[in-house]
């Protein structure tokens, strides 16, 4: 099988969403699974044949290059193309135009820094080229389509309509939604208007349809997440701990938990779920931690319970507390006998006196 060799990966956005653990880290850079969650996709796009990879970045650009380099560790040669003023999905691509090796007709793979996904790279290439397309979008079904793009397509599988986030039930004529990769011919990146914010969601692709461009569809349901919450990040790092996503970057055997080099984990503490225990981190006695990420560094103390949770780097939650659903930024000191329910946010370097914190039982 032949399969597409470029690929460009969108890692700009300001992950506003994702705060307190983007203050210092760039979405693309969080860690999942033990690892940036850009190894993961980096490693699943080489593991699919990809060689050349274009990293557009932006927000906090400077990180991504000191750590990845130019990509041969992992195999791959990787270049890096900041952009100035944010200019959107498509003008990102249009932006990195120059530094591939494609020849027109060639497909180049596009894929988003924030989305966490079991896709068969290879099959959408392949479709691709079987459908003879000009674009080529990756297809996954939701059970509730209203926050995202609909793609109806016809009984082929081309594209035939994009319908922006719909809200009421005549509007939703599909379950289909735009997964965040495509496969571009070459030449059909150069069309994209240079140097002005453009969005392929909203201007790309409908004009392409309405012009009589060939945009196929494919759907692959099988695992798919946006990582655009802190919920959802968790979610993801954990489904990759316990094999539920796939990825080849994942540093040690898939299970229960994983515990990183230089962390000190009690013996009677409960790990489960999926859990990450960062490297030089400290888990106490009596701590009980289900689905959640401890992050390099820091402390969770005995007998405190986390459940669903993001620890940030450096920081400290105090003896017997109880975090369910909570985000805790950088080196931030949550004191003894505090509880942290559903969406609470620490931010980085705050803190929280003993005991001021509480719920009653019946919430």
């Amino acid at each position: 099988m032949t399969s597409s060799r470029e690929a460009i990966l969108l890692v700009g956005g300001k992950g506003t969403r994702l705060r307190p653990l983007t203050v210092h880290t760039p979405k693309p850079m969080v860690p999942a699974a033990g690892v940036p969650f850009l190894t993961h996709q980096l490693a699943r796009a080489r593991a699919a044949g990809i060689e050349h990879i274009v990293m557009a970045t932006s927000y906090l650009a400077e990180v991504f290059e000191p750590y990845f380099g130019d990509g041969s560790a992992l195999g791959l040669h990787l270049e890096y193309v900041t952009e100035e003023e944010p200019l959107g999905t498509g003008g990102a691509i249009r932006n990195v135009a120059s530094r591939l090796h494609s020849a027109p007709g060639d497909p180049v793979l596009i894929f988003n820094g924030d989305i966490l996904t079991g896709l068969d790279i290879e099959a959408l290439v392949e479709t691709h080229r079987r459908a003879n397309a000009d674009v080529s979008l990756h297809l996954t079904r939701v059970a509730d389509p209203r926050a995202f793009g609909l793609v109806p397509t016809d009984e082929t599988g081309r594209v035939t309509a994009f319908l922006e986030k719909p809200q009421t039930p005549e509007e939703i004529v599909t379950d289909q939604i735009n997964a965040g990769a495509y496969v571009f011919n070459r030449s059909v990146i150069d069309t994209i208007p240079a140097g002005r914010p453009v969005s392929v969601e909203r201007e790309t692709f409908p004009n392409l349809l309405s012009s009589g461009a060939h945009l196929q569809g494919m759907v692959d349901s099988t695992y798919w997440l946006d990582l655009g919450t802190p919920q959802a990040f968790v979610r993801g790092s954990a489904d990759l701990v316990l094999g539920r996503a796939p990825s080849p970057a994942v540093p040690g055997r898939c299970g229960e938990h994983l515990v990183l080099d230089g962390a000190e984990v009690a013996q009677d503490a409960k790990l489960m779920g999926g859990t990450v225990i960062g490297k030089g981190a400290r888990v106490e006695p009596g701590a009980r931690i289900e689905g959640s990420t401890v992050m390099d560094g820091a402390v969770v103390e005995a007998g405190a319970q986390i459940t669903d949770s993001l620890i940030g780097a450096g920081a400290v939650v105090g003896a017997r507390c109880v975090l369910d659903g909570a985000v805790v930024g950088d080196n931030a000191r949550i004191g003894a006998d505090n509880e942290l329910r559903a969406g609470a946010r620490i931010w980085c370097d705050a803190t929280i006196p003993p005991g001021s914190i509480r719920f009653s039982s019946d919430q």
